[in-house]
This record gives C-alpha cells, structure tokens and sequence, in this order.
C-alpha cells in the first residue's frame, strides 16, 4: 500500500482577511464570494455566522447562499468595531456538513472623522512675574478617536493667538508652554489668555481649539510711596488714644497680599513717644495716634519724620522708591483743662476738741490752662459732720465746731472731705481733692474701774485677793497701762489691803489680815499714761465672806447677794424709791377704777323705778317653765297689815309630804318697812326646822333628760364677767348674805 501523506486543504476554502473602509457609502457591496470544491450533483448551501451576521450587531453581513458572495449591508465605523471575525459553512443539500468551517476576518479601515478633543475647554497656569525665558508654565493636552497607528490621529499643537508680546511659546509634539522672553510684569499685565490649536494628520488634518489662561504671580518688586511729600494735622490738648489723621501710600504690588502692606515708622521728631502711626488694614495707609496726652502750654507744634516700606522685604531687582519718607506737621489745640490738685490726698492733723474756727490747713488747686485768664473757687463737696467751713475764693478750711472722739464720722481716727475746684470757663470744669483730718489724740478721760465691786475671802493667801479692772475712752497712748493704788487719804486701809499690778489693764487687791465678813468701801486712785496723765478716785465695793477650807466663800448664797454691794447707796436709794412710787401710783390707780365701777353700778339701782324684790319667784320645783312662776306675793311684804293671819301655820313647800309642819306660824314685822327683819325671822324659822333640809344643801332632783332646746340660764349674763359685777353691796343685806359678799365683793 502506497504511503499516504499529510492531507492537504483546498485553497478555494481558505478566506484571507478582507479590507473595507468605514464609511463606505455603497451598499450592499461585495466583499468576497468563496466556494468549496466538493460540488455535489444538486449543489452546495453557504452560510455565515458570527458578530455583524447573527450576533449584534445583526444585520451587517449577508451571504448568497448557493453563490457563496459576501455583502456589506451597513456602513462601517471603526471607532465602534474596527474588525469582524465570523465563520463560513457549506452544506449539501441535506444539511451534511461538506467542509469544516472555515474563519472569515473582515477588517474595517480607518478614515479620518473624527477631530482632536482637548480634555478640558480652559487650562489654567501661574508663573512668577519677572520669569526666565524658557520658564515652562502648563502643558495642554489632546485626543483623537481614529486609529492611532495612522496619521489619522497624530496631533500637532499651536498657539493661534496671545496678544502683541509674544511672551509664551507652545511645544507643538507634546502641548507644554513656556516663557519665550524676559520682561513679565503683573503690574502692567496680569493675566494672558491664549488661544490653543490641536490638528491631527501632522498639522494638517481635522483641528480644535482651546483657551490656556496664564496668572503672573506678584513679587515685591514695587515698594509703596507716599502720595505727597507734606501732610497737616490737628488735635486737641489732653487727647490720648485718639486719631490725629492719615497718611496716604501707593503700591503697585497685588493688594491684600504682604508685598503690597505698608509699614510705618516715626523717625524723627517724637522723642517722648507721644504718637503712634499703625496701618489700615482696608485702605494701607498710616493713622496717626495719640499715645499720650499732649499739653499745650508746654508744646503746641509737632513736625514728625515718617517712613514706609512693605512687611515683605523688596526683591533685589526692585527699583528704590524716592517717596519713600514724608514730613507730618501736627498742631496742638489748646482747650479749657480741669484744675489740678497736686496734693491729693491732701493729709493733715488736728487735736481732739479743737474749738471751733481753728485753722486746720489752705487746700488749694492750680490750672494748667497758663495762657488763660482764669479764677478758680472752692467749695466743700463731703462733709459729712458738717464740721468745717470753707474760704471759697482762698481755699482755707477751718473748724465749725468741736469734734470728739468716739465719733461715728471718724474711719480708724480720720476724718474725710472732698473739696471742689472749679474754673470759671465755658462751660466750667471742675476738679475734686480729698482732705484727710487725723483727729489726734488728746487725753481728756480718766480710767474707769471694772467692775466696781467684788467678793473676797476675808482670810490672807489664798482665796483673799480680786482681780482689778479698768477702761478708758482715750485711744493709745493716753490710756493703759493702768496705775492702780489706794487712797492716800486713808492710810489706815493700807494695813488690811494692798494692791500690785497684774498686767497694763488689771492689778491684784489683797487682804493682808485677817478680816470679819461684811461689805467694805475702799476709796481708790486710778491713773492712766497719757500726756499728761489722768488720774480718778473711785469706790471699790468688797464683799468679805466666810472662807472655806479650799479658799473659796462658805456660804454661797451670801456671797451672790452681797455681790451686790457694788451699787452705790445713793443708787440703791433712787431704786428703792422708784419701785415704791410705781406701786402707789398702781394703788391708787385700781382704786379709782374700783370706786368708779362702784359709783356706777349703784347709780342705776337708784335710778331703777322697779322694786328688785318683785323679781325674787319661787323656782324650787321643776318642769314648771315659764308658765309656772306662782310667785311671793310682795304686798304682803310691803303691807302685812291688810291680810289677816292665817287659820294654819303656812307650810314648806319644798318640805317632804311626811314632814311635821312648823312650831309655830311666820309673823308679819310690825313695821311695814322692816323688810330685812321679816326675811331673818323667816330664815331662822326655816333654819330651826329640824324635818326639811336648809335652803343652802343641795337637793336631789329626778333625771331631767337629755337636752333642752332652750339655753341655760347661766348664758343670761354669759356676756358680763366677775370683773365687770359689783358684788359689795351684798355686805349690806345682812349676815346671811355675808358668805356671798365674802366671795364675790
């Protein structure tokens, strides 16, 4: 059997790649037309598929199926696809595959549509004012969409336009612009606007344009000058912290920024440092300060040498200002000035009780205003003891009266006033000086025992000794320490008592024999340490007691209460007899009430026309009520002999029904008007009954119940108390009405 070789494809079978240009207008175009060898007795069916055919986008290819030719149905655009790869078939006429398929490329030629785009439509730039040629500011920077291995999208830069100065240059391969010559000045150009061109095909195809803006950053290189060589001033004498006026500057250099802020500087004529000069912020001129009040008198005219120059040093290439100093003139207004004390305060001394019109000093003020023609007058603005009187034109002060001390206008032992200058201008201007008085001590009080009186034990050592005490209204140094000592008018107390000294207030009072309880006066000399000194006799009343083991009084009580043997005699006496006065005077008092009280009460009994014995009822039963006042009949009190005796003795009506009748019938009184006798006679009968209980035991009632809806009789004269009752009179109606006096009268 022959060898049989590597199998060999046909070549009517094998597409080559296929060219066409996008944008092709004449469509449907023939592309290409295969064929397969194995032609069949009926024939062979062709078919495509792939991108452009069956798969989006759809519809671009379409293939003559029995003559296998390959149409263009749509135009072509490479940006979008710039190449198809689909595959071929031939089958028989009963779908029997008769070739393997085969790749058909079809490759879209690129034509130049599409124009160059700058990323951005503005390019922005800076660069430095005064810059080197070849100082390279931005780059710009464009696309093309065609195929860039063509010259479809090489690109080529230019600078259409940027003015007459030709100062920038453009690299037209790469778009970077650069300075081309020297002479950048904001100050005459500060921003350039240049047109950019981008053109593919080398420069010679399609273009576009864009807009480079380029800012020229500033430098110091213009310093600030004064805008004339003189300026004018005025301001008010003993003005401080207030503006004088401007001085105007100009600098070219970008406003706002450091190289364009002015500083000033006063170099000559201020060596006092009377002005300041700061600058404005807003505007950067110089405002011009006083810094210290200025004074007329002694200067009127200022001539000030002022300098400027920027916060930011000038560069070195910066040309030197001839403005850069000016000469300020400043004139001092002169005004109405306040007086001037100038002492103050003023301090001076007076002595205590100084009598009234002694000099004290001549407090005066000056005014400053020595070109002026000026009167100053005085007046006292605080004085609040009105203890001084002032010279108003002089200024001298005197006292008024006496001052003293304690006094509650003195503040540690001074004495404060406020005089008042005023000048005589207009308007007047015034001026206040505080004196300030020391009230000087003067020793005019002598020291004052405390306390007056003690208790001692009677007995030498311990227990026998007082502890002695003074006080002195004189201030340091009329005042302790304290000489105490006995009188040396008495020698004889010097045997019994001594006295030493315990501290510059107190000293010790001794017993040095033994002495009998009892009160003791010792008659004693107090001295202070003024100049010159003080010195008092004073009562010292001793209480001398019982002396107990340990020292101390035995009987306490006693001590306490001859404690109080302190008190003077004439005292105790004024005492006694106040009390005694008080209570005449309260004596008296109530008893004038009480007759008055009295008076009254019994001249409405006279004044009454009713018998106060028509109101006596019988009330010795109960349940009666009103309807049953079966009363004494009082004619027979009044005329029993118009009443013949009764046939039986009359009967006790609250005797018991068991109960034996009386001895013997009541008997009228003889005399009509013996009332009283009438009543006793009847009392005593009542009495000498020994069947009824006597009218003053008290009597067993039955149970009443439980309320009444009518008051008692005890809120009848409810509103009148016992103190308002005159009960005396009952002392008159007779013994048995004594008990009833007794308790109420």
């Amino acid at each position: 059997r022959q060898h049989e070789g590597p199998r060999r494809v046909k070549r009517a079978w094998v597409i080559p790649p296929i060219s066409v240009s996008e944008n092709h207008k004449r469509i449907p175009h023939l592309l290409v037309q295969i064929k397969s060898d194995k032609q069949q007795p009926g024939g062979v069916i062709y078919s495509i598929k792939g991108p452009g055919v069956d798969e989006e986008p759809l519809g671009v290819f379409s293939i003559d199926k029995f003559t296998g030719k390959v149409f263009l149905n749509a135009m072509l655009d490479r940006e979008e696809n710039d190449r198809f790869r689909l595959k071929a078939f031939a089958l028989d006429l009963g779908g029997v595959t008769l070739e393997d398929p085969t790749d058909l490329e079809i490759i879209v030629v690129d034509q130049n549509d599409n124009r160059p785009l700058f990323r951005q439509d503005i390019f922005m730039g800076r660069v430095v004012e005064g810059a080197e040629p070849g100082t390279c500011v931005m780059t710009v920077d464009a696309t093309d969409a065609d195929d860039p291995d063509t010259d479809n999208a090489v690109l080529r830069y230019s600078l259409l336009e940027q003015g007459t100065t030709g100062m920038f240059s453009i690299n037209a391969t790469t778009g970077e612009i650069c300075t081309t010559r020297p002479g950048l000045d904001r100050e005459t150009v500060g921003v350039y606007n240049l047109t950019v061109q981008a053109a593919d095909m080398s420069g010679d195809g399609l273009t576009t344009t864009a807009t480079a803006v380029i800012y020229l950053e500033d430098i110091n290189d213009n310093p600030p000058e004064f805008t004339k060589e003189e300026f004018s001033m005025e301001v008010e004498e003993q003005a401080a912290g207030v503006d004088v006026g401007k001085v105007f500057v100009h600098d070219k250099d970008l406003a706002g920024s450091p190289n364009w802020l002015a500083k000033f500087t006063i170099l000559e004529g201020d060596p006092e440092g009377a002005f300041t000069i700061r600058t404005d912020p807003y505007t950067n001129d110089g405002v011009l300060s006083v810094a210290k009040p200025l004074d007329h008198e002694v200067r009127d005219r200022f001539e000030l040498t002022v300098s400027v120059q920027n916060e930011r040093p000038l560069e070195p290439t910066a040309p030197a200002s001839p403005r850069a100093l000016a000469t300020v003139r400043v004139r001092v207004r002169d005004v109405n000035e306040a007086p001037v004390f100038r002492e103050n305060p003023r301090r001076v001394s007076v002595l205590e009780g100084a009598p009234p019109g002694t000099p004290i000093t001549t407090y005066t003020a000056s005014d400053p205003d020595t070109r002026q023609l000026q009167t100053l007058t005085y007046a006292l603005l605080y004085d609040p003891a009105d203890w001084l009187q002032l010279d108003p034109h002089a200024g001298t002060l005197r006292t008024k009266r006496e001052l003293l001390h304690p006094s509650a206008f003195l503040q540690g032992g001074w004495y404060i006033a406020l005089v008042l200058a005023r000048d005589d201008a207009e308007p007047p201007l015034s001026a206040t000086g505080t004196l300030s008085i020391e009230i000087l001590e003067v020793n005019d009080h002598a020291p004052l025992l405390q306390p007056p009186a003690g208790v001692v034990c009677g007995r030498p050592g311990r227990g026998g000794t007082l502890l002695l005490g003074a006080t002195d209204d004189d201030l340091p140094p009329h005042a302790a320490p304290f000489h105490f000592r006995l009188s040396p008018q008495h020698p004889q107390l010097a045997r019994n008592w001594s006295i030493t000294r315990f501290n510059v207030t107190h000293a010790v009072l001794a017993v040095l024999v033994e002495l009998p309880p009892g009160p003791y006066s010792l008659p004693l000399l107090l001295r202070d340490s003024g100049t010159p000194p003080q010195e008092r006799g004073q009562l010292l009343n001793v209480s001398v007691c019982h002396c107990g083991r340990d020292g101390t009084c035995e009987d306490g009580v006693l001590a306490a209460a001859t404690a109080g043997a302190g008190i003077t005699l004439g005292a105790l006496s004024i005492i006694l007899g106040s009390i005694l006065l008080l209570l005449v005077l309260a004596g008296l008092g109530a008893a004038w009430a009480r007759g008055r009280r009295r008076a009254l009460r019994k001249g409405l009994l006279q004044r009454s026309g009713d018998d106060m014995r028509d109101n006596i009822l019988n009330y010795d039963e109960q349940g009666g009520g009103e309807e049953d006042q079966d009363a004494y009949d009082i004619n027979q009190l009044r005329h029993p002999e118009l009443f013949p005796p009764r046939a039986r003795p009359l009967m006790r009506r609250d005797a018991p029904l068991s109960s034996a009748t009386p001895p013997a019938p009541r008997k009228p009184p003889s005399s009509p008007s013996d009332i009283e006798d009438f009543i006793n006679e009847g009392l005593e009968a009542a009495d000498r009954d020994p069947s009824v209980p006597p009218y003053d035991t008290a009597l067993i009632y039955d149970y009443e119940g439980s309320g009444s809806v009518a008051s008692p009789l005890s809120s009848i004269v409810s509103s009148l108390t016992d103190e308002d009752q005159d009960y005396d009179y009952l002392s008159e109606w007779g013994p048995r009405f004594r008990r009833l006096a007794d308790l109420y009268g």
